[in-house]
């Protein structure tokens, strides 16, 4: 038997609707980076600047910056996010540019110690897709731990400098991360249903499509690893483990800005 139309409105959308409304989520949570690393590739095809290539990303991560937070597409609360990711990244690729684990090789005056100011907006990107998805797909946390996801985090971004030092932690850091999640679930909406799935679940899945978004950000040119300068190679994909390790810091700063709870969605994009 056949429902009428009007019967068919209040069923729930097919599994294959509601995936594909969730990539669609997410492609937008990811509009920054898509829109940053576009400028990015854009920037190797212009010729005759007459700027340096990195100082007019800075100019165009600035602008990307305001054109999403006038638009309502991003809170004066996850600007902030966003800024102290950007910090936060910017203290990362002194230290590592300085150990020679990849370089920003082109000139530029807005550069100190070798790193470029618009590599901090690499990290932006990241906070944004966070706060984005956050609101997007009104997310909350159950049984979060805040203490234990903050401390481990702290250890994951301190493990990134010291290991270079000390014995590299990352296999025992992962455990302890498995550990801090472990009975964390993150409650997600699409098409109105709400579902849930594991918190590291969500670090690994996020850590995944950020190494395929470094494949692609140094085929463009974004930075280069020591390896690539005499002409790209993938990135090894060991760099994926390091990604799922790392949002963790991502995470806790955006749940500290939203309290670990569900937050009211921003206006759509």
């Amino acid at each position: 038997m056949t429902l009428p139309r009007d019967s068919l409105a209040g069923l729930p959308a097919s599994p294959l609707r509601q995936l594909l409304d969730f990539g669609w989520s997410q492609t937008r949570a990811c509009a920054f980076a898509i829109a940053l690393l576009s400028g990015v590739a854009v920037s190797t095809l212009l010729p005759g600047l007459p700027i340096a290539r990195y100082d007019l990303l800075v100019v165009y991560g600035v602008l990307l910056t305001l054109l999403f937070w006038s638009r309502g597409w991003e809170s004066g609360r996850d600007v902030v996010v966003i800024a102290v990711c950007h910090v936060v990244g910017l203290a990362f690729e002194l230290v590592k540019v300085s150990l020679g684990s990849w370089s920003y090789p082109e000139p530029a005056v807005l550069k100190f110690a070798g790193v470029p100011l618009y590599g901090g907006f690499l990290y932006a990107a990241v906070g944004s897709y966070v706060c984005r998805a956050w609101h997007l797909l009104d997310l909350e946390l159950v049984r979060y731990r805040p203490r234990a996801m903050a401390l481990v985090a702290a250890a994951v971004y301190a493990n990134f400098f010291t290991h270079h030092w000390l014995p590299d932690m990352r296999w025992p850091l992962a455990a302890l991360l498995l550990a801090a999640t472990a009975g964390t679930w993150v409650r997600f909406t699409v098409r109105g249903v709400r579902r849930r799935h594991p918190l590291a679940l969500s670090f690994v899945l996020i850590g995944f499509f950020l190494w395929l978004a470094e494949n692609l950000a140094t085929y463009v040119g974004a930075w280069r690893y020591p390896y690539q300068l005499h002409g790209w190679q993938p990135v090894g994909p060991e760099k994926f483990g390091a990604w799922a390790l790392l949002i963790s810091v991502t995470f806790v700063l955006a749940a500290i800005a939203f309290n670990g709870r569900r937050t009211s969605p921003a206006t759509r994009a």
